[in-house]
């Protein structure tokens, strides 16, 4: 072989001669290393050789292809003048890497973590580890720390505030289930062993960080909210108040755009309250406490010294609507969250279902009999494919996500059991709410209608029913999703025109069982008030009872399911063992929903 001239591979400045002339080198040995745009470029030797000169000095700029080295081949090999790469377990760099990583995990601050198992709670990370698949969570921002530099060493912010107590990222969750898709999902959440799960300078930036990445990629979002508000302690931050923060305003925004889901166990006061209220679904444990201050804010109000047990306990929570779903302990809560999100994620392929035949036992043959609705939630659906919201609120409607053939639904019910299935004001707001959750995401609504109609009195109306009972009917007027009305029983008045979506006539469908019977408004009031003179002209006591007895009968006949039907005022009689295939039947003449970029409601209504 001839002799080897090893020439630069670019326009740059002689940083260093790594050879002397007589010196045998072998193959890939670095012969001059090259400086350009600062940055380093090493000349290698192409093959074993030995070097017979050295064409260029230390300082001096070359240009492409100019001579740096002469070589003349060698057989002998030789170890290299310069080690090879430092191994990559060896690297300093990698090394701190490693160090800071191990610094975030559990096992790091097992004081903390004690801790919280004193209180029989998980850490966030074990949250996080349990809500998603194995293996899919990806981290954003780990390696934040406190905005206190100013007050506080570098050791100690990294030890004792990682990841400025917010813990953020995305991950897969119920990718595993068969059939299911999108499953997609950022997560968001407080770490109450750090500062008290405050919200600090840095994780403000990381929320923010996340939900612009939720937003610009339609990703539900899954929120463990513990701790309070604003962090005063942060001295690096900038500025005085802090009330230019975009966290609040960004997470609302992604309202109607993707779910968002809420999780709460211990103390949320505050800006997690504030975070958690604007979520659609909130899931909240028996040792939750909500609420929009803290003992702090409410004695710095002048509003005494409270315990932080004594604010917005679960109780008090679910019983006024604010919790959606109660759960003994942050388990149950993922559990649910992870149901509350299939129903979103898609239609399952593999289902169990009920016997028909069983709907025909779920209303009494006596009329005046109660019974409970839930049951026949639960017997339409898929077995075990049923979730219900606001159970402790509200109670004169059920409203439930479920699944009938694997596909998902929203359902709403009267309960008879509670004034007879009158709507009231509570009944009214829960029901309306929920109807803007299924549009908002292209769930279709079964309603099944058993209700005497709105609720009545000087009493009732000190709730400002007019307006919340209007609701029903503005809200379900702008919903485009397929609304089929099935009543069970009783369909009387307004009521019964909201719960079919405005109007009998209003949506894809209206059945009735059976055992349906309907009016303008209940029958009894409407004969008594409507036939006055025939019954004050009666001869005696005993006739006008009798005149009022055949009225009503008369009115209970014209008033049947079957009256209705032949009036063409319903669609259709069903055998209660039908319900299911006429629900699916009508699903399927509806056209599926259309794709889309953005939101299709501004946003959905947090109450």
């Amino acid at each position: 072989m001839s002799a080897i001239v090893e020439r630069s591979p670019l326009v740059g400045t002689v940083v260093a001669v790594k050879v002397v002339a007589g010196q045998v080198v072998s193959s890939g040995t670095e012969l001059v290393v090259i400086e350009s745009m600062k940055m380093e470029h090493p000349v290698v030797a192409s093959f074993d050789c030995v070097v017979v000169s050295i064409a260029v000095v230390v300082g001096q700029t070359v240009r492409e292809g100019e001579e740096l080295v002469h070589c003349e081949p060698s057989s002998v090999s030789n170890t290299p003048t310069e080690l090879a790469a430092t191994s990559s377990v060896d690297r300093a760099d990698l090394a701190e890497y490693q160090r800071r990583r191990a610094l975030l995990d559990d096992s790091a601050r097992s004081d903390a973590v004690s801790k919280r198992r004193a209180k029989g709670q998980r850490t966030a990370r074990e949250n996080i580890a349990d809500l998603v698949d194995d293996g899919s969570f990806v981290e954003y921002g780990s390696f934040g720390v406190a905005a206190q530099r100013a007050r506080r060493s570098e050791e100690d912010l990294i030890a004792n505030t990682p990841a400025d107590g917010l813990i953020t990222g995305i991950a897969t969750i119920n990718a595993d289930v068969v059939g299911l898709q999108n499953s997609q999902c950022a997560v968001v959440a407080y770490d109450y062993t750090v500062l008290a799960g405050t919200q600090g300078f840095i994780n403000h930036r990381k929320k923010d960080r996340l939900f612009e990445i939720a937003q610009r990629n339609r990703l539900p979002v899954v929120l463990f909210a513990e701790g309070g508000g604003g962090r005063p302690g942060d001295t690096d931050a900038p500025g005085v108040a802090g009330l230019d923060v975009m966290s609040f305003a960004s997470f609302a925004k992604l309202s109607g755009l993707a779910p968002l889901v809420g999780i709460t166990s211990g103390y949320c006061f505050a800006g997690n309250a504030a975070l958690l209220g604007c979520c659609d679904v909130i899931i909240a444990t028996e040792n939750a406490n909500i609420g929009m201050a803290g003992p702090a804010m409410i004695e710095g109000g002048g509003l005494g010294s409270v315990k932080p047990a004594d604010i917005g306990p679960i109780a008090t929570q679910v019983g006024n609507g604010v919790v959606d779903v109660r759960v003994a302990d942050e388990r149950e809560a993922v559990i649910v969250a992870k149901k509350y999100l299939s129903y979103f994620q898609g239609p399952s392929p593999t289902y169990a279902r009920h016997a028909d035949v069983d709907m025909r036992s779920v209303v009494p043959e006596q009329r005046t009999r109660i019974y409970d609705s839930r049951r026949a939630v639960e017997l339409l659906c898929d077995i075990d494919s049923v979730l219900e919201l606001r159970k402790e609120f509200g109670v004169g409607i059920i409203t439930a996500l479920g699944r009938i053939e694997g596909r998902s639904v929203g359902v709403i019910a009267n309960n008879p059991v509670h004034l007879g299935g009158a709507i009231d004001t509570p009944a009214a707001d829960k029901m309306a709410r929920f109807v803007q959750l299924c549009d908002a995401f292209d769930i279709p609504i079964v309603s099944l209608c058993d209700t005497p109609g709105f609720m009545v009195g000087p009493e009732a109306e000190e709730g400002a029913q007019v307006r919340h009972f209007g609701r029903l009917f503005v809200t379900a007027a702008s919903v485009t999703v397929p609304w089929l009305t099935v009543v069970l029983r009783k369909g009387y008045g307004l009521g019964a025109q909201a719960m079919a979506g405005g109007s009998f006539h209003a949506k894809e469908m209206i059945v009735s069982w059976p055992t349906g019977e309907f009016g303008g408004m209940g029958l009894e009031g409407a004969i008594r008030l409507g036939f006055k003179r025939e019954l004050d002209a009666a001869g005696s006591p005993a006739e006008r009872a009798a005149l009022e007895e055949s009225l009503i009968a008369a009115a209970y006949r014209r008033g049947s399911a079957l009256s209705m039907a032949s009036h063409t005022e319903i669609d259709d009689v069903i055998d209660p063992a039908e319900t299911r295939a006429r629900v699916i039947h009508t699903l399927d003449s509806c056209p599926k929903p259309q794709t889309r970029t953005g939101k299709k409601r501004p946003m959905i209504d947090t109450w």
